[in-house]
């Protein structure tokens, strides 16, 4: 029996890997696609982001599947593989901080997953504007020196003389990845899917140990905070909160994405941010019967939990609500 292959969508926090998984998605026509998609935070944003497909998107949050739910993950795809449903492949979106070495190993060592699956290749998406600053974390440096594929993401963004220094700084990491320029992550599903390109003699030269069981921790100081709110927002009094709060912390500020429900909006309001850089745009449409809520998550260095909450609180809407 062939096995199912799979294809592991790595990048640290913004690169755009959601932004990926929907183009894949978009053009998969007939094909049945089990989608896993991993957040480090216990509110799931981009699950909801994802393009809608015939196939239920699995969500794993609250920690990266390097770690703390790495046995959650073996455990969903055993799920799938004895379900009996038809799969074609299987794509497995992993959080910002992920290190993929032991989620490579979860596929070489577990029983079920080594006779069943095939890894097809670890694609790594690379922030043009960003990766430099990123570079001094191990998680990002991991998930470049592991990649089959390197998509050198928000080429637009920056200059062609910045495009040829960074990728000078990923050859010095991965001398073997191909790597692909584009904006939005606008790439033929052709380059990244059925590659065949995941090499584990490639990878032991990476980390002799990689089949050895290992744990891995992240740094301390990085940390998550989550707020979930169903009072509407007001849109103005959000924005300038954002433009400060930016100003302040934006270089610790390694990742912000919400879905945001601002007052007297038919649509949901997709929110992202990384450092300094501040995007949005409506979304869906909000359904009749559905819960209006906004859901936002903060990632970055030292955070301070109590302010991030205090200064949501003044973009609320009905502030009458919260005060009385």
């Amino acid at each position: 029996m062939a096995k199912l292959k799979a294809t592991i969508l790595t990048g640290f926090l913004g690169a755009g890997k959601t932004t990926l998984l929907n183009n894949l998605l978009s053009s998969s026509g007939d094909e049945r696609i089990a989608v896993i998609v991993n957040e480090y935070g216990e509110v799931g944003i981009d699950g909801k982001l994802v393009v809608e497909t015939r196939d239920d998107v699995i969500e794993l949050n609250n920690g990266c599947i390097c770690c703390t739910v790495r046995a959650d993950l073996i455990t969903t795809i055993q799920g799938l593989l004895t379900s009996g449903r038809p799969i074609d492949r299987l794509i497995i979106e992993t959080s910002g901080l992920a290190d993929p070495a032991p989620v490579i190993q979860s596929f070489m060592l577990d029983e079920i997953l080594a006779s069943r699956v095939q890894i097809d290749a670890i694609v790594t998406v690379v922030d043009a504007c960003y990766v430099s600053q990123q570079l001094s974390l191990p998680e990002a440096q991991e998930q470049i020196s592991f990649a089959d594929l390197l998509l050198l993401n928000k080429i637009d963004l920056v200059s062609e003389s910045a495009l040829d220094r960074t990728e000078v700084q990923l050859r010095s990491l991965n001398p073997l990845a191909k790597i692909v320029r584009a904006g939005a992550c606008q790439i033929d599903r052709s380059a990244v899917l059925d590659i065949s390109a995941f090499d584990l003699k490639n990878i032991l030269s990476i980390d002799p140990d990689i089949l050895s069981e290992h744990e891995h921790e992240h740094d301390s100081s990085i940390g998550c905070v989550a707020i979930r709110e169903p009072i509407a927002l007001d849109p103005a009094a959000f924005n300038m909160w954002m433009n400060r709060l930016v100003q302040s912390i934006g270089k610790d500020l390694l990742r912000v994405k919400g879905v945001l429900n601002f007052a007297d909006e038919p649509r949901r309001y997709v929110f992202h941010g990384v450092h300094m850089t501040l995007e949005g745009r409506p979304g869906r449409p909000w359904l009749p019967a559905q819960e209006r809520v906004s859901e936002i998550v903060f990632i970055g260095r030292n955070l301070d939990e109590t302010n991030l909450r205090t200064g949501f609180r003044t973009c609320l809407a009905e502030v009458d609500a919260v005060t009385s």
